[in-house]
């Protein structure tokens, strides 16, 4: 038999603290539970064992506190935030047929001890999963140990045995406790042999195996005099720190391994408590339904398949329908009946603007009947969009993890395709209701739905790209990359891969002897920042970061460009409305949102977008949109002025900054309060402001102080949206529409300054992201009444590009800068530039 034995504590604490704050709607904490749940289900998965104990500490003192009234002195105590999942974790396990143990008096160390002594003394196998190297110890020929580690969010578990302990420390499982007696361990206070440290005590025990046989033969052991005296005078000091490291392995538990069989799983429980957790995907593992088995809203409607003329006829009477497109067919649902056929056979209904039509996803369906020449009018109500105004910090928004969401059953008495239509309609009925208690609705109904026909018109409509050019550019890089390469080896003085970070560390710390800036547990830091402040002390470190850059255009975008171009000649990325949390819109697929122009050899990628025959490209973009919203909200007089003024804000601010006529700013002055102007929102210290632009802390500090002088209800703003955020539980824009965050209420230092970072800036960034919305709209609708054949084929941020006849460009770039700059009315003017070229580098002027 096998036992799995868990050091709940251990893990829970590590999955906590590698993964992000998670609360469910109602704010309940779960970030340390669902870490610990993946952990172990990894752990299942990779040992099938036959019963899972988790060992708990309890809050109380142990019989090593007794002994040393200083052991884990100072050590902080656990987060509320991590205290209020305990609980959970416990009933959870209890639920899934798992052991859960604890013994007043005792360490959950101890307790697992105690189950692999009861395994090996029984014949059975023990499994120790742990995050703490204490339990090497326990190592042996029927013990292994699996220590877990959460990084960047996902679990990594590393197995230890007998081999793998003397292979990594050179000792045998038991001599750790030896090593610890001497060293100590800061981490629990046990004070170890006090001038010893951890390479003096391995030494010491491989050598001469224990404590015991150090002390009984001191006198002659072969070691340095001021070594002698340091064991001589902590003699006691080593049999404490040994005794305290111990794990005690005859804790009073049930020693009967059978015992510990996993029991029998309480279903209905589980599936109502992983639906108040929120852990839909687990649910769907499992197999459980959460509407089955817990409170579920009581269903009034009482579905039926019909013919499809049935349901026209009734959406006609009803003057609504609710539409579900799946893969080739459309499901309609009006009144209480369900009809299922193809967009041909619907399309009176979908273009019939007498019709309210409730979508599931309108941007699809859109794309959908833009292929085939349908108009869909009348849209009301999106449920995707609907759910990520709720929620956007979802990863998805499928109907089956809505039901689960929200604890709606699939209607009975249909085939799959109706029944998933029927529960469609369910689902937007309680999303209608929940949007409108977040005040919401309007959003939706004004931005997001609209916006929603304008992403899957610029979806169809693509970019156009010069394929010939973009491969000959490509062909130009891959030669500069060539000698770049070439003159990398030269300078260093031997070839090896410039893309492994080993050799490459190697190369320019050990051969070159350049100064090591930072380390990582593999080896030397050769990442961009590490070598930007190497470039100016060889040549092959400027090499480098062109040599990266270069093979990064040349990879990612001329072969990643080319390869997605489609049989018309343009990309059709797509753009991304339920993404980002703060509203603003994402391209993927591929993402030209992120095209690199900072540098020349970026920007020549411009080149390569183009208008079609007898057409140009118009392009115009906000001016500081960010700022002017900073503005308007802060309602700083000095800012408006400013803007209103038609002063250059950053030549401004650095004259009030530096206390300077504004005929007397240098570049220099104005590039600094530039990074000022733009970072403090963001919470921008003075440490990273003083890195950023070149200057001591003490003149970054002063720097941000003149600022806030300068504008001071900005830094009112700041201070106010925080403590609005802290009592709402959310930020929200302009136009209301919310982040969450949960991280305001952590007692986590850093977890509560990311939240009051985010609640500085979501309103901003988020504000400028609906106007930008607002002003596609506008945009779109406008150029198909004036200017029918032309087309809104991309965002980039604060960015449009409207491809338009060469005729009609100067209508177009006129259109497109009177609709930005009237989307919304603000304290200050929204300033828009706007051109047009044949290719989108000449469009940006």
């Amino acid at each position: 038999m096998k036992i799995l034995a868990i050091d709940g504590n251990s893990i829970i604490n590590r999955a906590f603290y590698g993964i992000k704050l998670l609360t469910t709607k109602s704010g309940l904490y779960t970030n340390g539970v669902y870490g610990f749940m993946s952990i172990l289900n990894r752990l299942l998965e990779a040992e099938n064992p036959d019963g899972v104990v988790v060992a708990f500490d309890l809050h109380a003192p142990t019989f090593r506190h007794k002994e040393y009234s200083e052991y884990k002195a100072g050590r902080k105590g656990m987060p509320d935030e991590l205290r209020s999942q305990m609980p959970l974790l416990k009933k959870l396990l209890t639920l899934f047929g798992y052991t859960c143990l604890e013994m007043e008096g005792f360490e959950a160390d101890d307790i697992l001890g105690t189950l692999a002594a009861a395994c090996e003394e029984s014949g059975n196998t023990c499994v120790i999963a742990t995050g703490d190297r204490d339990s090497f110890q326990l190592v042996s020929d029927s013990t292994k140990v699996l220590l877990s580690a959460t990084k960047m969010g996902r679990p990594e578990i590393t197995a230890y045995t007998p081999e793998t302990i003397f292979e990594k420390y050179g000792v045998k499982p038991l001599q750790m406790i030896e090593i610890k007696a001497l060293q100590g361990d800061s981490s629990d206070n046990i004070p170890g042999v006090p001038g010893v440290g951890e390479k003096t005590a391995d030494e010491l025990i491989k050598s001469f195996g224990s404590v015991d046989y150090i002390y009984e033969h001191l006198e002659e052991l072969d070691i340095r005099e001021s070594l002698r005296a340091k064991l001589s005078a902590g003699k006691d000091s080593a049999y404490l720190s040994r005794f305290l490291g111990t794990i005690n392995r005859e804790v009073p538990i049930d020693r009967n391994v059978e015992s510990y069989k996993t029991g029998e799983r309480q279903d209905s429980e589980l599936a109502k408590m992983l639906s108040e957790l929120e852990f839909f995907s687990m649910l769907e593992k499992l197999g459980l339904s959460a509407v089955e088995n817990a409170p579920v809203e009581v269903r009034t409607k009482t579905y039926s398949a019909a013919s499809e003329f049935e349901v026209l006829g009734n959406a006609q009477k009803n003057k609504a329908c609710d539409v579900l497109f799946s893969g080739d067919s459309l499901l309609v649902v009006s009144g209480e009946t369900v009809a299922e056929s193809d967009l041909d056979t619907f399309s009176g209904v979908l273009s019939d603007a007498n019709i309210e039509k409730r979508v599931y996803d309108s941007k699809l369906l859109h794309k959908a009947c833009i292929d085939k020449g349908i108009s869909v009018n009348n849209v009301t109500f999106d449920t995707v969009l609907a759910a990520y105004l709720i929620n956007p910090s979802s990863s998805e928004y499928s109907l089956s993890r809505l039901s689960e969401e929200y604890l709606i059953p699939t209607p009975e008495g249909l085939d799959e395709h109706l029944r998933q239509a029927a529960l469609s309609s369910e689902i937007m009925d309680k999303l209608s209701g929940v949007l409108s208690e977040t005040a919401q609705d309007k959003l939706l109904h004004d931005i997001e739905i609209p916006l929603a026909r304008v992403l899957a018109e610029m979806e169809h409509e693509g970019f156009l790209v010069d394929t010939d050019a973009i491969v000959s550019y490509g062909n130009t890089l891959g030669q500069r990359i060539d000698q770049l390469q070439s003159s990398i080896y030269s300078e260093v003085g031997y070839e090896f891969n410039l893309n492994s970070p080993k050799q490459l560390g190697v190369a320019l710390f050990e051969k070159l002897g350049l100064p090591c800036r930072k380390k990582t547990k593999s080896g030397y830091s050769t990442n961009a920042e590490v070598l930007e402040e190497l470039k100016a002390l060889h040549p092959a470190v400027e090499h480098l970061l062109e040599y990266r850059t270069l093979s990064k255009l040349k990879s990612t975008y001329c072969e990643g460009l080319s390869a997605v171009v489609s049989s018309d000649g343009r990309i059709h990325s797509t753009l991304n409305q339920t993404e980002t949390r703060t509203g603003r819109i994402s391209s993927s697929e591929p993402n030209l949102q992120n095209i690199p122009v900072r540098r020349p050899e970026g920007r020549e990628l411009r080149r390569f977008f183009k208008a079609k025959d007898g057409y140009v490209l118009c392009d115009a973009d906000y001016s500081q949109i960010e700022l002017r919203v900073l503005a308007h909200i802060a309602d700083d007089k000095n800012m408006i002025n400013a803007f209103l003024s038609d002063t250059d804000i950053h030549t401004l601010t650095a004259s009030e900054v530096f206390n300077m006529p504004v005929n007397m700013v240098t570049p220099q002055m104005r590039s600094s309060a530039k990074a000022v102007n733009f970072g403090i929102v963001y919470g921008i210290g003075a440490y990273s402001l003083a890195k950023d632009i070149g200057v001591s802390n003490k003149e970054a500090a002063a720097y941000i102080k003149g600022y806030l002088e300068t504008y001071p209800e900005v830094d009112a703003y700041m201070h106010r949206v925080v403590e609005r955020a802290k009592e709402n539980g959310f930020a929200e824009t302009v136009f209301g529409r919310r982040r969450l965050l949960p991280e305001l209420k952590s007692s986590n230092g850093m977890l509560r300054s990311f939240g009051e970072r985010v609640a500085r800036n979501m309103p901003i960034q988020g504000t400028a992201a609906d106007i930008i919305k607002i002003a596609m709209i506008r945009v779109f609708d406008r150029l198909k009444k004036e200017i029918p054949e032309a087309a809104l084929i991309m965002q980039v941020h604060d960015e449009l590009i409207v491809e338009a006849p060469e005729s009609k460009a100067e209508a177009a770039a006129q259109i497109l800068k009177e609709e930005m700059e009237n989307a919304v009315q603000l304290k200050v003017p929204m300033t828009v530039d706007a051109h047009w070229g044949k290719t989108w580098y000449d469009a940006k002027g």
